[in-house]
């Protein structure tokens, strides 16, 4: 009887340090988005809900199509450059978006009014993770993109925006703010 009891607080014991350690300090959950899954019948097509639907290979592949878009370029874009994941369609805009010292270095930003175009995120801050975020002037979120722990690169496929100013944030860090003018 002795001998169960051991093994009972020990397993306990064991079960406790494993919950203790299993979070590293400052980590966020943040769920997984289900990539679009191409048509039935075509290659690569997976059923939606699948693993593959959902995997971070399938949601990187997402990420780095990006649809025609504006070639005018402003501040913080750029027509076409490569990016970690993928690059964006020939023509597309990229928005280069920089975190560093838990601050955006790339406070303003602008893209085309009423075409999607591609964030380029680069979080240089090792073992911290950021994200982007896109809220209009009542703070809805209009994009959310996915946390990405530094030293890293992610391209972010934003849907098309209307005419306006919005503030771009980070979700984990909310002194993180910028302004994205869409026109």
């Amino acid at each position: 009887m002795r001998p169960l009891v051991v093994l009972s607080f020990l397993a306990a014991a064991l079960l406790v340090g494993a919950c203790a350690s299993s979070v590293p300090p400052g980590w966020t959950f943040s769920p997984p988005t289900a990539a679009p899954s191409p048509a039935a019948g075509s290659p690569g097509a997976s059923p939606a809900g699948s693993p593959e639907a959902a995997s971070p290979a399938a949601s990187a592949a997402a990420s780095a199509a990006a649809s025609p878009a504006s070639p005018a370029a402003s501040p913080g874009a750029t027509a076409g450059s490569p990016a970690a994941g993928g690059s964006p369609a020939a023509g597309g805009t990229v928005v280069d978006i920089t975190a560093q010292n838990i601050d955006f270095t790339t406070k303003q930003v602008s893209a085309p009014a009423n075409t999607p175009f591609t964030i380029h995120f680069d979080n240089q801050d090792a073992s911290v993770p950021h994200d982007v975020a896109i809220k209009d002037s009542t703070g809805m979120v209009m994009f959310q993109g996915d946390l990405v722990t530094g030293v890293a690169q992610k391209d972010y496929s934003v849907p098309a925006l209307a005419a306006g100013t919005y503030t771009f944030v980070c979700t984990v860090h909310t002194n993180m703010q910028g302004t994205l003018t869409v026109q």
